[in-house]
């Protein structure tokens, strides 16, 4: 089993960690008030409809409980190997921040209508604390935030058997999402490069965290 090599008390010893996780922890919550407003004003404008020949092959279902039970055991998973893993932990909040702040500008720029055979995919408690609309938001697309967080979350555990199993969690969401027709094929693809970007511009955002001789194995 990995253990972390930089503990909690010698992370919060040091005045770059602990001012670098005050930084993200509060554009994390400017960010969560911010997104219900934002996403009322995605839903309301009018975008695009895109050609998907994937989706015009693949027969749409409701997969909505079996994919979020693949999400929140893959986060619950991510989170648990997380926090122990003060400076991993650290990486990924700026990452998840970078990722919204990406995908804000994403869906801002590319407006875009649902896909034809959309089946809602119902988030409780996202559509209670992050979407200020009376209707389903449906125009959140791209890219795929469900395929982007499972990634990042992927990236930053250790090697070894939970890498392994959030690698298969975000492939399965991938699948299902589109199965849902909640997403075009283009929207988890891209969540691929864009959670990368995100996770590498963490790493240099955090890096004075992170002293060479205290590296997280």
């Amino acid at each position: 089993m990995n253990s972390p090599s930089f503990t909690w008390r010698e992370a919060w010893a040091k005045s770059a960690f602990r001012g670098r996780l005050v930084a993200v922890l509060g554009l994390l919550l400017t960010l969560a008030a911010l997104l219900p407003r934002f996403f009322a004003f995605v839903q309301a404008r009018p975008g695009r409809l895109l050609p998907d020949p994937l989706l015009a092959w693949l027969p749409a279902h409701n997969v909505s409980v079996p994919a979020f039970v693949v999400i929140y055991l893959g986060i619950g998973l991510g989170v648990v190997t997380l926090v122990p893993r003060p400076l991993r932990l650290l990486r990924t909040l700026w990452a998840y921040w970078l990722l919204h702040l990406l995908r804000c500008c994403t869906l801002f720029l590319l407006p875009l209508e649902p896909p034809t055979g959309l089946l809602i995919l119902r988030d409780p408690l996202v559509e209670r604390f992050f979407y200020a609309a009376p209707e389903p938001i449906t125009k959140d697309l791209f890219f795929s935030g469900h395929t982007a967080t499972l990634l990042l979350l992927t990236l930053a555990v250790p090697p070894g058997w939970r890498r392994g199993a959030l690698a298969v969690a975000t492939l399965l969401i991938g699948c299902l999402v589109l199965v849902q027709h909640a997403h075009y094929t283009y929207d988890v693809l891209a969540a691929v490069p864009l959670t990368l970007l995100a996770y590498w511009l963490a790493g240099q955002i955090s890096r004075p965290a992170r002293p060479a001789a205290h590296l997280q194995t």
